[in-house]
């Protein structure tokens, strides 16, 4: 045992301590929390400039890493739903309808609408 560290057993290698995998995880937390902290205010600070009625940072990063997921999946279950509904879409003779809402505005919500404009969603008729 070296002086200072009475009754504490920690690893060390030449004389340096080893820091143990619960510390380096301790650590890693402490220092991705301090960073998204810290550059979470100035992305705050750029919205001042932006011209009104444009996106801000985080509706756009918010659009990018929640939305458009949520909506791709929408799209893909949307997709798989009317390829089911097809025999009696084709006997209803509404096959162009349910195209539309199934498959063809979920595709427009994840694929055509600007990133964090929520407001260009909704379906025109």
């Amino acid at each position: 045992m070296r002086p200072g560290f009475a009754n504490v057993s920690r690893p060390y290698l030449m004389g340096v301590w080893i820091m143990s995998v619960f510390s380096a995880r301790r650590a890693l937390i402490v220092v991705v929390a301090a960073l998204g902290l810290g550059l979470a205010n100035p992305a705050a600070a750029i919205d001042d400039y932006a011209e009104p009625g444009t996106p801000s940072a985080a509706a756009m990063g918010v659009d990018m890493l929640l939305v458009r997921p949520v909506s791709l999946a929408a799209t893909a279950v949307g997709t798989g739903l009317f390829v089911v509904s097809l025999p009696f879409s084709l006997l209803g003779m509404n096959t162009g309808d349910a195209a539309d809402r199934l498959v063809v505005e979920p595709g427009k919500y994840t694929f055509v609408r600007p990133l964090g404009n929520f407001q260009a969603s909704s379906p025109e008729r």
